[in-house]
């Protein structure tokens, strides 16, 4: 009989896994009806930035240039590392961008859950090699890690009609340039949950329209053993699993094609990650 874990509180119920998957106790209490609540708190003053149509979103100045490459040597020289030896990364399935590299070589899309304050660096990891420009809510730009997050490659979604425009010019360049774009689709972070969340539906209309090949990865967890317990107790350790590429039907019509993709990305990664049973349904629009 598998675990029962409605005792994590309602954004559990009726969460089951496979036999020898593990699910950390969460640290906190998630909401069991509202899957994009928003947990982690913006750090540090907020700047007054106005992301509309005056605001940069792509930014190409030398300035920017200088500081994205010094971010991203950073991440592969000291995070890298650092993430395998505090968290254990482990990652299962790469040998399917090598397998995809054809499909994968005019530019791609990522997608992945939201459960640590690391995923994308576990994301990038996976990846290798491949610099990701990341669309993302615009308020913690605004914050202590705005320079952080626009120098690694996001790109702070517009709050305002008028910024659309510019943005969606930002992400033409990227699409013509053959980049790859990551998304988190379940909008924001929860701390190592377990179940995965719905997905909006905004990237898999992003991917029908550039006609993006989608890679699902997900993040699962292992219990922290050893000398890993020196770094934390609490904490569980990373596995990253990539999927195999989810490739747009231009022929369907973009809703229902979009719908398509959403849920095959989100049965894959639940599927990758042994999870049973699940809380939530593929999407919530």
């Amino acid at each position: 009989m598998l675990k029962d874990y409605s005792a994590f509180g309602p954004a559990y119920r009726n969460f089951k896994v496979k036999e020898g998957v593990y699910v950390p106790e969460p640290p906190e209490e998630f909401s069991g009806d509202k899957p994009f609540t928003r947990m982690a708190p913006i750090r540090g003053d907020l700047k007054d930035i106005k992301f509309d149509g005056t605001y940069t979103y792509l930014d190409k100045s030398l300035k920017f240039k200088i500081w994205h490459l010094l971010i991203y040597l950073t991440t592969w020289f000291v995070a890298f590392p650092l993430n395998r030896i505090r968290y254990g990364l482990k990652i299962e399935g790469r040998e399917k961008i090598r397998k995809n590299k054809e499909i994968l070589a005019n530019g791609m899309m990522t997608v992945c859950n939201h459960v640590h304050r690391w995923d994308m660096i576990c994301v990038m990891q996976a990846m290798r090699y491949r610099k990701a420009w990341i669309p993302m809510y615009a308020q913690p730009f605004r914050g202590k890690d705005g320079f952080l997050m626009k120098n690694i490659g996001g790109i702070a979604i517009p709050e305002e009609q008028s910024g659309l425009r510019a943005f969606d010019q930002a992400l033409d360049e990227l699409h013509a340039n053959k980049q790859w774009i990551h998304i988190f689709p379940e909008s924001c972070s929860w701390k190592f949950y377990a179940p995965l969340r719905p997905f909006k539906i905004g990237a898999f209309n992003m991917a029908y329209r550039y006609s993006l090949p989608i890679m699902p990865l997900v993040i699962s967890f292992r219990p922290r053993t050893g000398w890993r317990k020196l770094f934390s107790k609490n904490e569980p350790l990373l596995t990253i699993h990539v999927g195999d590429p989810i490739v747009p039907d231009l022929n369907t019509p973009r809703k229902k094609e979009a719908e398509r993709m959403r849920e095959l990305a989100h049965k894959t990664m639940l599927k990758m990650a042994g999870i049973v049973s699940n809380p939530w349904p593929s999407g919530i629009d």
